[in-house]
């Protein structure tokens, strides 16, 4: 699943691209989950509706209509958007389907603009969707309700990440930052490299973190972050940035998939894996050492 740097890469394309065009029609092809909407709000708040906004809440992708509604986007696993016009890109699990005619079978769902240009949502897996919601509906959603602030909102302060983390207390720092419900977005990879960053040991419990540390964390994770939506993502398999292409960011990565290889802070020690809150993990040994 997409991290939050590679759904902001999504965003900003998209934010580029389709913003002020008008819906002509909608169709669906094949899988009706994958666009579960009462055709009569459809057809009412969609059809017509100009696209006056693409924004990001965690994961998710929020295209927001001229009429106050949204169709609320996740990839999911295997989801592409792909716009085709005078220009065109794709963004998503990396198959054919960026490149090649459209619709094909992995096209879930087709909106056609006045302008004669197309965005295609394409699923292999069909686990993703494109839910149509009233806008002012769109935070009481039950996913909205419960996942947390975004870590690189302006407002979010220390304070904040501290008082967040520390209601896991009893957890691992690790499995605190994977918590969709403590902070919105972060994943495996920027997880890792955050811990790395603060000389933390992701199996280490939060209330063995002291608050100073915490601070230097969250630094952390704003840079590896704000690095990665920089560098378009990481390269991660099954993943591509907004404009068809991979992400580098593992080319910048400090621990993250690095195991054999030497620790760039202390030479001569040998990164390993690991696993923490039941996913692999990446720490130096020397940098990260084993909580007692």
């Amino acid at each position: 699943m997409p991290e939050l740097p590679e759904v902001e890469t999504v965003r900003r394309g998209l934010e580029r691209l389709v913003v002020g065009r008008r819906v002509k029609a909608i169709m669906v092809h094949d899988s009706p989950k994958s666009f579960p909407n009462n055709w009569d709000d459809v057809e009412q708040f969609a059809y017509g509706a100009t696209i006056v906004a693409v924004r990001r809440r965690a994961k998710v992708l929020l295209i927001e209509l001229s009429t106050n509604y949204t169709l609320v986007t996740h990839l999911k696993m295997t989801g592409q958007l792909v716009y085709v016009g005078s220009e065109r890109f794709g963004a998503g699990h990396p198959t054919d389907s960026l490149v090649g005619n459209l619709p094909d079978r992995s096209t879930r769902v087709a909106i056609a603009f006045h302008d004669g240009t197309m965005l295609f949502f394409n699923d292999q897996r069909k686990f993703g969707w494109m839910k149509l919601y009233s806008t002012p509906e769109v935070m009481n959603i039950d996913f909205m309700q419960k996942v947390g602030p975004e870590p690189l909102e302006d407002n979010f302060t220390a304070d904040m990440f501290i008082s967040r983390l520390r209601r896991r207390n009893n957890t691992t720092i690790k499995a605190a930052l994977l918590d969709q419900t403590v902070l919105a977005g972060v994943g495996n990879i920027y997880a890792d490299e955050s811990l790395w960053g603060a000389k933390i040991h992701p199996a280490t419990r939060v209330k063995d973190v002291s608050d100073e540390q915490l601070v230097i964390l969250l630094s952390e994770l704003k840079y590896v972050l704000n690095l990665a939506i920089e560098k378009g993502g990481s390269t991660d398999k099954n993943y591509v940035n907004a404009e068809g292409k991979r992400g580098s960011y593992i080319d910048f990565a400090r621990v993250f998939r690095r195991e054999g290889k030497e620790c760039p802070r202390h030479p001569g020690t040998i990164i390993i894996k690991t696993k923490v809150a039941g996913r692999g993990t990446h720490i130096c040994p020397l940098c990260q050492p084993t909580p007692l």
